[in-house]
């Protein structure tokens, strides 16, 4: 598998952001990296100052040159070294000082590396893709130690790790015996400064930035400014025994999006009337697919995050050091959803004038019938998210004799996600003073999608959006989500020094680990969205609560709404205090007393629960150094057993049978139920990973890389909960799930990396390609037709129509479950990088600079989606076949810029906005840039734009023409300053 890796140069160009300069003599600034021969009498002294020069010394009768680097061009030189001298496959970036990386977060700086790629979210990058492969495939550590996420999968939120607490990082394309298993697609390993490592005997840097975003102005009640602060400290003491490290860094940004979104085809109507029409569903084959609707929608709210990092370092003797580090990340969002929500009516609404792409309809008149559910509800949506990362951890290690190392780490990682949904639904009324207001049923919808362009779209009830004696809220609801993560881990490595032409030395060792998940669901619901409830009627609005929201910009031709003051609302409808949200069985199946429950909420029990895993591995690893036909030769061969124990807490529907466990199982308000038995299920099994690296230098200045291994990444923690669960919508129709599964095993791949590094004067350039076979993956498949009854669920024969009083029949719809699937393939690709300093340019052209890198990869793995309509192939999530990175920079006497684009084409992911709904994305560029100025040593100003050209997100189903999402967010301004002594 060859897999081309930037320069190390290239890579610590990108990394630093390539707000610094370029060394001016990078070809030096490589051989420096090498032991100087006594004919190349090279030397490198590296200063504190914030450039580069070079000066010639005479000693012995020879010419010494001093290639004297400096901030970041330090930090690229750093890279360099690393790159070039790790034994894996391997990006590498490195910062010249805590504090001096300039990327938001993590997720940003890793972005620069070749084949890495990331998925905006609120059009901030928080996912990485390595080598075609979504987060989910990448496992992380923090100085070494693995960490969980707040995300509820393994793939950790890069966007809660602020850059400027981060020293260094990693990214392992090819794993070794050591490494801890996790990544098929790659290992990333962030760390943190280690104090007396440090050149400097003390430093302090303080980073202040302003920041705007130029949309926000289109946004009502958006915030336009926000602010980014940073400090950190490093010093040693005691004669350079005790070393400490401390950090802290803040970001308070306005979260700001513009956004519609298309709905999935999950209905379907006989509209064209063509005889032998065989393109719909299995049940109706003759049918048309229709999408459940369309929303449109303003974001607005901040985003906070405080990070705190701390390290002590201790030497008392020269053979041992005892280390203690922390990392912590508070991630706050509150953020309000507001616009409307378009719902079709399915099957039974009145369409005209059909518009196709395929079989699936695209445009045309829907109008509301007295068995359809069409209807525009204007949405005041209101999420708040409040996250953890904790990461602990002590390290000794002991140089026991010349050759033995003995190295034991303990460490704790936990996370924590405090989610909630609350949403205000509002429908129109024929009028909303009237003593008993009546749901107006006269709703008319046109739209027509334009693909990846915004919609034509027409209302009947335009006017009414805005107007507060027709608009009521129909349904008021609270939605939390809490889930907590936490692993212990002890980890024993030894390595032993061999007196060995071939092998230089041993390394073994054993790590065990204790993982904890759980996730807590709950509920609140007033009213009814379909309608309104004759039970809990709609809240009235007033003027005092309520302001007019017209649409800006590309959004203006939409009708203007009602935006919600949402404290003054509640207090309003709820003076003796808001309802809380509670974990409720409410009138389900096998309830005793439903304590006055008329809705069935055993999802919120089902749903929650916990998953326990125990990792024991043991890894022997022997490390390479040797000639082979004078070619000399080092790298590592190795295996890793791992052995792996994971379980999970279900919720068995017995029917109340008492022989099968049944038992009387109290929810949180003290609703029992008698049909469920608790039980506790999972799976062990063991592997072995055996894996090899070889690294051949083939002339002083380039090298030949080979990597082959079997790796594993386990299942996503939360698809191991248990969860059923079964919902009957307004129309009659039964879907239900069961997305999770405590049985399913990891994913297996073996892989092979060969790559070409050439080192040159002002430059390198590294090429590689890479192949990995990945034996199977976990799907979710979708039974149509499902029996839920007689499959154990306890589902009713009928609803009630809360308009008509009538009764209408439950029909089966469909089963979501999660499987591993037998269905494997390979993913193979290509990527190239280059750098090209032009130092040896007169005088003020010196400075200039250009990195590049360009990665290709393709995969035979498929999946199908339905999500369209018309059943359609798309690629494996995280997949783009061409992505591209350039960075253009240039320094002269203080002055650094840059401008940087990062390109990406098609690829799959979860649609924004809405969960669990992977979409086909349009490709995108996003262009940013920076320019910064050195006033004295110490004190620099910086100005910055991300998102340079406002670039949106777009996705779809299947084909362009169903639209999936269309967002924008914004350009963001920094401006500010870096204070470094």
């Amino acid at each position: 598998m060859l897999k081309s890796k930037p320069t190390v140069l290239t890579l610590a160009l990108a990394a630093a952001g390539m707000s610094v300069l370029l060394i001016p003599q990078i070809s030096q600034a490589a051989d420096e990296v090498k032991q100087p021969t006594a004919e190349q009498n090279v030397a490198v002294e590296t200063t504190e100052q914030n450039s580069t020069q070079a000066d010639t010394t005479i000693t012995d009768d020879l010419p010494i040159e001093r290639i004297q680097v400096k901030g970041y061009s330090r930090s690229l030189i750093d890279s360099l070294n690393s790159k070039r001298y790790s034994d894996t496959v391997s990006e590498q970036l490195s910062a010249d000082d805590l504090g001096a990386l300039p990327d938001v977060s993590m997720a940003d700086a890793l972005t620069r590396l070749p084949g890495i790629s990331a998925v905006r979210t609120g059009g901030q990058a928080a996912e990485i893709n390595i080598r075609g492969m979504s987060g989910g495939f990448v496992f992380s550590t923090l100085n070494g130690r693995e960490q969980v996420s707040t995300s509820g999968s393994r793939s950790i939120e890069f966007d809660q790790y602020p850059s400027e607490l981060i020293s260094s990082a990693a990214v392992y394309k090819s794993p070794k015996a050591s490494l801890i298993e996790g990544g098929v697609a790659g290992t990333v390993e962030l760390s943190t400064v280690s104090p007396l490592s440090s050149d400097k005997q003390h430093s302090f840097v303080v980073n202040a930035r302003g920041m705007y975003n130029d949309r926000a102005n289109e946004v009502y009640g958006a915030e336009e400014y926000g602010s980014r602060l940073s400090f950190s400290y490093q010093g040693k003491f005691l004669e350079d025994t005790l070393g400490v490290a401390v950090g802290y860094a803040r970001l308070e940004q306005p979260s700001v999006a513009t956004q519609f979104i298309g709905l999935a085809y999950n209905d379907s109507k006989e509209l064209d009337g063509l005889e032998n029409d065989t393109n719909g569903p299995v049940d109706n084959p003759n049918y048309e697919y229709i999408s459940e609707g369309f929303e449109v929608q303003h974001l607005g709210g901040v985003e906070t995050r405080n990070g705190y990092m701390g390290a002590i370092e201790w030497a008392p003797v020269d053979n041992f050091v005892l280390k203690a580090d922390a990392f912590m990340s508070r991630f706050d969002s509150e953020a309000f959803a507001r616009g409307y929500r378009v719902k079709f009516g399915g099957r039974n609404a009145s369409v005209a004038n059909p518009t196709y792409d395929g079989n699936s309809l695209i445009g045309g008149t829907f109008n509301r019938t007295s068995k359809s559910y069409t209807r525009v509800e204007i949405v005041n949506d209101d999420n708040q998210d409040f996250d953890e990362v904790n990461s602990y951890g002590i390290n000794a290690d002991w140089q026991v004799t010349d050759r033995l190392n003995v190295n034991v780490d303990v460490s704790l990682s936990s996370a924590k996600s405090d989610f909630r949904n609350g949403l205000l639904w509002s429908n129109v009324a024929v009028d909303a003073n009237a003593d008993t207001p009546i749901f107006d049923e006269n709703v008319s919808v046109s739209y027509l999608l334009n693909g990846l362009d915004l919609p034509d779209v027409g209302f009947n009830q335009a006017e009414a959006f805005s107007d507060v004696d027709r608009v009521m809220v129909s349904k008021y609801g609270i939605y939390p989500f809490v889930n907590e993560d936490e692993v212990q881990a002890y980890r024993l490595d030894f390595k032993y020094d061999l007196d060995n032409d071939v092998i230089s030395s041993v390394e073994f060792g054993a790590r065990y680990s204790d993982r904890t998940y759980s996730n807590d669901r709950s509920v609140f619901e007033y009213g009814n969205d379909g309608a309104f409830s004759k039970s809990e009627p709609p809240l009235k609005l007033t003027e005092d609560m309520t302001t007019v929201v017209d649409w800006q910009g590309d959004f203006s031709y939409f009708p203007a709404y009602l935006a919600v003051d949402l404290d003054k609302a509640l207090n309003a409808w709820f003076p003796d205090g808001v309802p809380q949200p509670v974990q409720t069985w409410g009138n389900a199946g096998g309830v005793i007393d439903p304590k006055g429950y008329t809705t069935n909420y055993s999802w919120s029990v089902l749903q929650s629960g916990d998953v326990y895993e125990e990792v024991l591995s043991a890894y022997v690893m022997a490390n390479i150094d040797t000639e082979l036909g004078g070619i000399p030769i080092t790298g590592n061969f190795g295996v890793r057993m791992v052995d792996t124990d994971q379980s999970a807490t279900m919720l068995q529907n017995v029917e109340g049978d008492v022989e099968l466990g049944a038992q009387n199982i109290a929810d949180e308000i003290g609703i029992i139920n008698q049909n469920y038995a608790r039980t506790l299920q999972g799976v062990s099994y063991t592997d072995y990973l055996p894996s090899v690296n070889l690294n051949f230098k083939i002339t002083d200045d380039s090298q030949i890389r080979f990597a082959a291994a079997k790796v594993m990444s386990r299942p996503p923690i939360n698809r191991l909960a248990g969860d059923i669960s079964a919902s009957v919508s307004d129309d009659g129709e039964i879907n239900g799930s069961s997305t999770n599964n405590p049985f399913l095993m990891p994913f297996y791949a073996d892989q092979y990396d060969l790559s070409y590094e050439r080192y040159f004067d002002e430059g390198a350039f590294v090429a590689a390609v890479f192949y990995k076979n990945i034996d199977s993956f976990i799907d979710t498949i979708a039974i149509e037709n499902f029996d839920f009854k007689g499959n154990g669920f306890n589902v009713p024969e009928y609803i009630i129509d809360e308009i008509s009083g009538e009764q209408i029949a439950t029909t089966n719809g469909t089963y979501t479950t999660a499987v591993n699937n037998a269905e494997g393939g390979y993913i193979r690709g290509l990527e190239l990088a280059y750098t090209q300093v032009f130092a040896s340019l007169p005088d003020a052209w010196s400075g200039l600079g250009f990195n590049a890198s360009y990665s290709y990869t393709e995969s035979e793995v498929e999946s199908i989606t339905n999500l369209g309509g018309d059943t359609a192939t798309q690629d494996l999530p995280g997949l783009s076949n061409n992505v591209v990175s350039a960075t253009l920079f240039y320094a002269y006497e203080g002055f650094e810029t840059r401008v940087s684009a990062r390109y990406r084409d098609e690829f799959v992911s979860e649609q924004v906005a809405i969960n669990e709904q992977v979409v086909n994305f349009d490709g995108e560029t996003v262009i940013d840039y920076q320019a910064s100025y050195q006033i004295t040593d110490g004190l620099g100003v910086l100005f910055q734009v991300n998102n340079l050209t406002d670039e949106p997100t777009k996705s779809y189903f299947g084909t362009e023409a169903k639209t999936g999402t269309l967002q924008y967010f914004g350009r963001e301004f920094f401006l500010g300053f870096t204070y470094a002594m």
